[in-house]
């Protein structure tokens, strides 16, 4: 167990509602697999990179900015503690960002996982397998006092050898005439355990990742996973101080035929993302 892992028993305060997602704001050969996709039996490469960076960075660590009001019109329909599946619950979703990233959450265990959700499509994204974006990500996510250790750790993490491993160069980018793939999407959170200054929300995921186009040797695959953590109240927002990754819950794979490579690397560069609050 690492020492972000506060969560050996599931079940503590909170989680009540369901996640509610916020329009993007953006647009919209080869077979990858031929016919069916198989169950799948193993973690891609690339996923498998994540959790080894997540793990080490828990390990390490025992121990905001402008933008427009996502919901000025007022507090969200419905009432905490009574929802129904598709019911969104709790006070009005964040209304601020820190580069591309939301941040300026509700000081309650609801905020905590919206900013838990957010913070795992930040901390899955395609940005973390380059210097520059990396730093940003981690100090718009984590707290200010594990930053600096943390960003060592992941700089040594993602060496030029793992990038090449995942088929980038050596400084992340991606072969002429491919997509590089790495998203994350939330499926829901639940509040693990809850305080005025500190929250454990564990986030259920699912990810895709691996290079899109004609001629990659390395397809986009999915995977499930569900990451952990644990959240303080600082600089008047929900921050990471520490996380950690487990595999699953993994449904049974779908009868959905795999679509052709370079149509996957359209529906990456065409689809935007979402806003993730309760």
């Amino acid at each position: 167990m690492s020492p972000g892992d506060e969560h050996d028993s599931f079940g503590g305060v909170g989680g009540s509602g369901q996640t509610r997602t916020r329009l993007p704001e953006g647009n919209s050969g080869d077979v990858y697999g031929g016919a069916r996709r198989p169950v799948r039996s193993s973690r891609s490469l690339i996923t498998v990179v994540g959790v080894v960076v997540l793990l080490v960075a828990a390990i390490a660590f025992a121990n905001r900015g402008g933008g427009e009001p996502a919901d000025a019109s007022g507090p969200r329909s419905g009432t905490p503690g009574r929802t129904s599946p598709t019911s969104a619950t709790g006070v009005r979703p964040v209304t601020g960002k820190n580069g591309t990233i939301p941040t300026g959450y509700a000081h309650d265990d609801q905020g905590a996982q919206s900013a838990a959700a957010n913070y795992a499509v930040a901390l899955g994204s395609a940005d973390m397998f380059q210097d520059g974006p990396r730093e940003a990500v981690v100090r718009a996510v984590y707290a200010p006092a594990v930053v600096d250790g943390l960003l060592k750790q992941l700089d040594a993490s993602y060496s030029a050898a793992l990038m090449t491993s995942v088929g980038l160069d050596a400084n992340g980018n991606t072969p002429s005439g491919l997509t590089f793939v790495s998203r994350t999407v939330p499926v829901g959170t639940k509040v693990t355990d809850y305080s005025d200054d500190s929250a454990t929300v564990a986030v259920w995921c699912t990810g895709l990742a691996g290079l899109a186009g004609e001629g990659s040797t390395k397809p986009v695959t999915s995977t499930w996973y569900t990451l952990t953590q644990k959240l303080i109240w600082t600089g008047n927002d929900w921050r990471i101080s520490s996380s950690a990754q487990s595999e699953g819950p993994t449904p049974l794979s779908g009868d959905n035929r795999a679509s052709l490579a370079d149509d996957i690397a359209k529906a990456v560069d065409g689809y935007g993302g979402f806003t993730y609050a309760r």
